[in-house]
């Protein structure tokens, strides 16, 4: 696993999804494994429709399972335009 900072866990304690509102956790590697493979086969677009292409070591999920945000840094990217959907990835 990549040595990528995690947000504070204090600040995880208050996120939520710009989206549906629903607080967000960190993925599992289960799940940022599957977005990765996902991410190398060309195969995610972000909310906005802009191909992902970078890997990440880390990544938020919604409570729901719905939506994903990446963790860039050690930062979360909130935006709505950056969520990615998880019904990209295969087998979900």
């Amino acid at each position: 696993m990549s040595q990528e900072p995690l947000p504070d866990p204090y600040l995880l304690d208050v996120l939520v999804c710009p989206i549906t509102k629903q607080p967000l956790s960190v993925a599992n590697s289960e799940v940022v494994d599957r977005l990765n493979r996902a991410i190398e086969g060309d195969a995610i677009q972000t909310n906005g429709g802009e191909a992902v292409t970078t890997t990440v070591p880390h990544a938020l999920i919604t409570r729901n399972g719905t939506m994903i945000y990446r963790i860039e840094s050690g930062l979360p990217v909130l935006l709505e335009e950056q969520g990615i959907t998880s019904i990209q990835l295969d087998g979900w």
